[in-house]
C-alpha cells in the first residue's frame, strides 16, 4: 500500500509541475522517476483511482502530518520537499523575533530546509515553508511565529 500512496503523490506532483511549465525530463529528475512513468501519469495511465484518492487525503492532512507522513514513505528529503511544496494548498508566512539566540535547532529540524541562520538569527524562506510548525515547537525562546496566508 505505501507504494501506491507514493505513486498517487508523485502523480499529483507530476500534473502540477507540468502545469507550471516543467518538462517531462525535469519532472522525472525532480521526483526520481523515469520519463516513461511521467508520460504515463500525464496521460492518465498506470495509476489506480484509489491511489489518487488516498494521495488527496494525505495532501489534506494538517501540514505537519502531511510532511512527516510523506517523508516516512519516501525516505528522501529532497523529493519530500518537492512533493510538499508542489502539492500543498496553503501558503505560510511568519516572523522571527529579536529574542532568537541563533541556536540552530530550527535549522536542524526543518525537513523543508526553509530555515537558515543569518548573522546568528533564524530566517525563514516562505517559498519553502509548509506550515508544519516543527521549528516553532523546537524554538527554546519562542521566537518563531508562522501563520497561514489567506488570500
Amino acid at each position: 500500500m505505501p507504494k501506491h500512496i507514493v505513486s498517487g503523490l508523485k502523480y499529483m506532483a507530476t500534473v502540477k509541475l507540468r502545469k507550471k511549465g516543467q518538462t517531462q525530463r525535469e519532472i522525472a529528475q525532480a521526483l526520481g522517476m523515469d520519463r516513461s512513468t511521467v508520460s504515463h501519469y500525464l496521460n492518465g495511465r498506470n495509476l489506480s483511482k484509489d491511489s489518487i484518492e488516498v494521495a488527496k487525503l494525505v495532501v489534506n492532512m494538517c501540514p505537519k502530518d502531511f510532511l512527516l507522513f510523506t517523508h516516512t514513505l519516501l525516505k528522501d528529503k529532497d523529493r519530500t520537499r518537492i512533493i510538499i511544496q508542489t502539492c500543498q494548498k496553503n501558503r505560510y508566512e511568519g516572523k522571527v523575533k529579536n529574542s532568537c539566540i541563533g541556536c540552530g535547532l530550527c535549522v536542524d529540524t526543518c525537513l523543508m530546509k526553509a530555515v537558515v541562520l543569518n548573522d546568528l538569527k533564524a530566517q525563514i524562506d516562505f517559498e519553502w515553508c509548509c506550515g508544519c510548525l516543527i521549528c516553532v515547537e523546537m524554538c527554546p525562546t519562542n521566537s518563531i511565529e508562522i501563520k497561514e496566508v489567506v488570500d
